[in-house]
């Protein structure tokens, strides 16, 4: 009996890519970069799984040319706004994600950016390398406390709550703002305080992301966030590129409306080499690396293989976005 046929948008770790064999006849594309939406439109067609990346776009038009063969779509990543939901469930096609598995490696990036840029470590070890270093300075590129600041979370889901707990080892104030606030025990264990949306911005001496894109947190922060937030404040993201407005970025951190920023995630990605963000000292930009540390990417792509080959074998998703098309 022949396996059945599936599209690898990109090459996996090699845990991920032995399980695949395993189960399907797999079609991998091999270049760093994502394949170009034509190729996608074609490698879909006759093919009963697609293991997906956020960096794909799976929109309606790609689920309607792929025929009535394709039974599943996995995607290696927590967030899934580049697949329509919508049009696959009308399709009765399950969709598997990743959740949870990120989360720790995440905050732990989070909190190296946040202690990178308040000490200014780049730019520490770029005037060390440049011959800068002469002696002992007293006023020396001086950085920001982390012990006894306020940090603010926008998003306090898995990963805002996980960044909570390391900030709570550094004697930290910790507020929080989400959609829908916490249960009162656990705002009370992991020793968070809820404040509005604008007074958080105004409190908070460090501010970090993590709430998902969407149509209400689109350029969430702008120019009026920019102009709320104190001027020693510093920025970081590690959500979704889009949340944060670029423009108005620089242009606080140019000003010195705000003191510094640090970025995992920007609007495009990759970040353009001529964005103005790149000629500044006082911003930190990694190439979404959230989730790059190898047992974290070996648990994603795990959990990628194992929703599809549920799906392949027409079961329930170990992790799946649209419960609803088993109804």
């Amino acid at each position: 009996m022949s396996k059945p046929k599936v599209f690898v948008t990109r090459i996996l770790p090699d845990i991920g890519m032995e399980m695949l064999h395993q189960i399907a006849e797999i079609e991998v594309w091999p270049d760093r970069l994502p394949p170009p939406y034509e190729i996608l439109l074609e490698k879909v067609k006759g093919k009963d799984g697609l293991l997906c990346l956020l960096t794909d776009k799976i929109d309606k038009n790609l689920l309607e040319i792929s025929g009535s063969s394709l039974k599943v779509i996995s995607q290696m990543a927590v967030g899934y706004d580049n697949i329509d939901i919508a049009a696959a469930t009308t399709k009765r096609i399950p969709v598997g994600h990743t959740p949870g598995v990120l989360t720790d490696a995440t905050a732990d990036l989070t909190w190296a950016l946040l202690m990178t840029a308040s000490r200014r470590i780049l730019e520490a070890d770029k005037f060390t390398r440049s011959g800068e270093w002469k002696t002992w300075e007293p006023i020396l590129l001086l950085g920001a406390d982390i012990s006894g600041a306020t940090l603010g979370i926008v998003g306090c889901g898995r990963i805002g709550q996980a960044v909570a707990r390391r900030a709570a080892g550094f004697g930290m104030r910790i507020l929080y703002y989400n959609k829908q606030r916490l249960e009162p025990s656990l705002e009370e264990s992991l020793g968070l305080g809820y404040r509005e949306f604008d007074v958080l911005l105004a409190e908070s001496d460090f501010i970090t992301i993590h709430t998902s894109l969407s149509e209400d947190t689109y350029h969430l922060f702008s120019d009026a966030q920019f102009q709320r937030m104190k001027q020693n404040a510093i920025l970081i993201n590690t959500a979704r590129g889009s949340i944060v407005d670029a423009d108005a970025l620089y242009r606080a951190l140019t000003n010195g409306r705000i003191s510094g920023a640090a970025l995992d995630v920007t609007e495009p990605e990759p970040i353009p080499l001529d964005s103005p963000l790149l000629t500044l000292d006082n911003i930190i930009i990694t190439p979404h690396i959230g989730s790059a540390s190898r047992q974290t990417r070996d648990k994603m792509a795990m959990m990628a293989a194992s929703n599809l080959a549920a799906g392949l074998k027409g079961e329930k998703l170990p992790d799946c976005v649209n419960p609803e098309v088993y109804g």
